[in-house]
Order: structure tokens, then C-alpha cells, then sequence
């Protein structure tokens, strides 16, 4: 499998024809989040992206870990200083990236949707192809790595299936019309700075963005009954009634009562029809 061409990617990307402050390849690395949180301290610039190859420790949320696998995947933070944004609408990157992936998609003939809160499902049997990870970072302004991990090709090694059994997929798997990893990462960092500069210029409202319409059209969580296992370690039932603005979901669990998650893992069990 052909290397990711940084050449190409920054000849593209990079300021001032493109969005993007900086660009680097690496062959291997732990965590591209992780180093782009360490950079923050250094004074790395708005917009820094940071691709490996190959992460040897690459995470997810709560711990998981992301298999990533040399030549296999897209394996992509970007550290954003969005002085516009108020640090209560961070966590609403996550639904930027998550139709930026799904943009790409698109883009590829491959059949997408989204997952609450971080994830990309492809295919007729929904596995995951994609995940999103979006940390602060320590620094006197407002800092955040969002780092997404997305599937291009199948992974050698046995993936343990995610929350609920969801399987692992590639776009590949999924009859993506290119596998070519520099045209999919240019396609995808053009998608996320349309999407975040959007998110940008409306201090992280999606509704005010343009991109809360969009979300709640390809996600597939909405209209759901779920299961949400919290961050405490306590289940909640209900269906998926909406996501709002900040990007939290909306339940109903029952007799007329909501519960909005900023945060949690959730799985679906059945659908439950249209979304209230």
C-alpha cells in the first residue's frame, strides 16, 4: 500500500491556498492526539495537522483502544485554537468531524451514517468504519486535538467489536470507488475545515452552523430504543428522540420524561420509529 504523500497533502492543504497551518506525515507514532496535546505547550499554531502511518497506541474514548494498524487506515489529528468558541461548545467538534467523515463518504459511494456520539458506521450491516476522539488541551486559551481514526482498509488482526457488537469495516470492505489514503485524507481535511470553519464563524452552534439539520438527518441513533451506559457506570433506557445544538442527545425515557447526555457510550437495540 502506498504511503501518504505529506508532499501532496501540503501542497494542497497548507496556507495560503489552503485552511491548514501545518502538515506532518510520520511513519509511526503512539497517538497523534496525544503528541498534538504535547504541542500545544510548544506554541503549535491554529489548524496543526498531525497523520501517522501507524499509531502503537492509538485510543478512543474511555480508554479503548483504536487499531491501527501500518498502511491500513487514515490516522489524523487536528489542534484547533478556536478563540470564537466558548469551552462549553467543544464538545460539539465531534459532530463536525462526524459529518466530515461522512461527507468523504459520500464523496466515495459508500453508504454512512453516525453514530451518537463519535462514531461512523458504513455498510447494510452498520459496522463501525470510522471514530472520533475530541480532547482539550492544557493551555492558558482554549485548545482541542480532534483526532479521528477512519478504516480504509481491512485490519489483518482480529478488532474486538466496539459497544453492542458492532463489528469493524473499511471503506474497501465497503466499495469505496478509491483506496488511494492521500486522495481520502486530502478529501476528508477539506471536508472537516468547510464543516469547523462553519462551526467556527457561529461560536460552536450547530443549529446557527447550518450543521444540526444535517446531523440529525444522517444519524442513525435518532428514532432508536438505546441502551446509554453513562460515564458513572449506570445504564439508562430510552429512544433517541433528538440532539440539540451543543450536540447532546435527547432521551425519552418513558411517560413523558427526558434525559439529555452530554456524554456516554449507547447502543441500539431496536428501532422505535421516527424520531419525536
Amino acid at each position: 500500500m502506498a504511503p501518504i504523500n505529506a508532499s501532496n497533502l501540503r501542497a494542497d492543504l497548507l496556507r495560503p491556498a489552503g485552511p491548514y497551518a501545518a502538515l506532518d506525515v510520520v511513519p509511526v507514532t503512539g497517538s497523534t492526539n496525544a503528541d498534538l496535546r504535547m504541542a500545544v505547550a510548544d506554541g503549535a499554531a491554529d489548524r496543526t495537522v498531525l497523520i501517522a502511518e501507524e499509531q502503537t497506541a492509538g485510543s478512543g474514548r474511555r480508554g479503548r483502544v483504536w487499531n491501527s494498524p501500518a498502511g491500513a487506515g487514515i490516522y489524523c489529528s487536528v489542534l484547533l485554537r478556536p478563540r470564537e468558541v466558548s469551552f462549553a461548545q467543544l464538545g460539539s467538534l465531534s459532530v463536525v468531524a462526524g459529518l466530515a467523515v461522512t461527507d468523504v463518504a459520500a464523496a466515495l459511494d459508500v453508504d454512512a451514517v453516525l453514530k451518537w456520539p463519535n462514531d461512523v458506521l458504513a455498510g447494510p450491516e452498520r459496522g463501525k468504519c470510522a471514530g472520533i476522539l475530541s480532547e482539550a488541551a492544557s493551555s492558558d486559551e482554549i485548545a482541542v486535538v480532534v483526532g479521528i481514526g477512519l478504516n480504509v482498509h481491512p485490519s489483518s488482526a482480529a478488532v474486538p467489536p466496539g459497544p453492542g457488537g458492532l463489528p469493524a469495516t473499511s471503506l474497501r470492505e465497503q466499495g469505496a470507488r478509491t483506496t488511494d489514503r492521500t486522495q481520502i485524507t486530502a478529501l476528508l481535511l477539506a471536508a472537516f475545515a468547510d464543516r469547523e470553519d462553519s462551526w467556527r464563524q457561529a461560536r460552536g452552534d450547530l443549529a446557527a452552523a447550518g450543521l444540526l439539520q444535517d446531523y440529525r438527518h444522517r444519524c442513525a441513533t435518532l428514532g432508536q430504543e438505546v441502551k446509554a451506559i453513562l460515564a458513572d457506570g449506570g445504564t439508562l433506557f430510552g429512544v433517541a428522540v433528538d440532539v440539540d445544538g451543543s450536540g447532546q442527545l435527547i432521551l425519552d425515557t418513558g411517560q413523558g420524561a427526558r434525559r439529555t447526555l452530554f456524554a456516554g457510550d449507547v447502543v441500539h437495540l431496536r428501532s422505535a420509529g421516527p424520531p419525536s
